[in-house]
């Protein structure tokens, strides 16, 4: 097996296992915040109370992620389509299909010019392959939508989809329960200021598993790009198919209009390439907007941190070197 894969083996598993030692200090501390809470108002034993919440609290995020796809879609603006209108989609979707031995998705196009492509659904036998009219306008020859497509279908049959919604979960947990803290902390009646000192301990670990979770899922997201690139190429056997297929993608988002980009960030993580500027927006300040905030190198830093996909020239330059292998 190459060093290259076992390197992104191993830095795979290295973020899942940080990921399941952050799940379960949260749940932990979930738990004992809500056997405080119970033990507080007379719930004796609160064992079972808190430990019942927490199962039930940990479903209703399970089924939310669960229905994700229909959100995705509606996000997306994406709509299923008969085999007969686009056939060489679907004739080359299921030849990739039968080579990653993955049941045929269902396709589904999302009407606007941002340049998007994803493999959306949690079980292989639901997926939904999204993929927008700016995106087919682009890519100009059959090999480069082969290899787009080979891409969206490697995550499926990684289990891109079930893992990141799993390893999410705490992140998207902990997000929530911020929220609902910051409204009972713009809450200015006497049990709002009660409820929020029981909850500053929850608010903070809140906090803290958010900020974590989030570097930790974006570097396995990351990495799981990367393998989908490897994926694609072992499928197509054309990595310079898919390097071009990338450089025309990524030339078409940085010919969109920062406000259809805007509107398509929210689906960003999914797609083939980031929807999203590679660097976040700057706001000067001083008199006459010259001075450059202090604070600037920090939140390059943590744009960076949070990025789900790595920067394109490093899968380019990835994909030229393997191309250079087979030659």
């Amino acid at each position: 097996m190459p060093a290259t894969t076992l390197g992104l083996r191993f830095r795979m598993a290295t973020a899942i296992t940080a990921l399941l030692i952050i799940v379960t200090v949260f749940l932990v501390g979930v738990w004992a915040f809500l056997f405080g809470l119970f033990t507080l108002f007379g719930f004796t034993p609160a064992t079972w109370p808190a430990t019942i919440w927490t199962i039930i609290l940990l479903g209703v995020l399970g089924y939310v992620e669960y229905r994700q796809q229909d959100t995705i879609e509606a996000l997306a603006g994406a709509r299923p389509i008969g085999p007969d209108s686009e056939p060489e989609l679907e004739q080359l979707t299921t030849r990739v299909a039968a080579q990653l031995d993955v049941p045929k998705p269902t396709i589904a196009i999302a009407d606007r010019d941002t340049p998007e492509a994803m493999a959306v659904g949690f079980r292989p036998s639901n997926i939904h392959l999204v993929i927008s009219s700016g995106a087919l306008e682009s890519l100009e020859t059959t090999a480069e939508l082969e290899a787009v497509v080979a891409h969206e279908l490697a995550h499926v049959a990684n289990r891109d989809a079930m893992v990141m919604t799993a390893v999410s979960a705490p992140v998207v947990l902990a997000d929530g329960l911020v929220s609902r803290f910051e409204r009972i902390n713009d809450n200015d009646d006497k049990n709002a200021a009660f409820l929020s000192i029981l909850t500053v301990p929850l608010g903070l670990l809140s906090l803290v598993v958010s900020f974590l979770g989030r570097c930790i899922t974006a570097q396995l997201s990351r990495e799981r790009e990367r393998a989908a690139d490897r994926a694609a190429v072992n499928v197509t056997g054309s990595p310079a198919a898919l390097a071009s297929a990338l450089e025309r993608l990524d030339d078409e988002i940085t010919a969109t209009p920062t406000r259809d980009l805007r509107d398509a960030a929210a689906v960003s993580s999914l797609s083939i390439l980031s929807l999203e500027p590679d660097e976040p927006e700057k706001i000067m300040l001083g008199p006459e907007g010259q001075q450059e905030p202090s604070y600037w190198w920090l939140r390059r830093r943590l744009y960076k941190l949070f990025r789900t996909h790595p920067p394109t020239p490093e899968r380019l330059e990835w994909l030229s070197a393997a191309e250079r292998r087979q030659e």
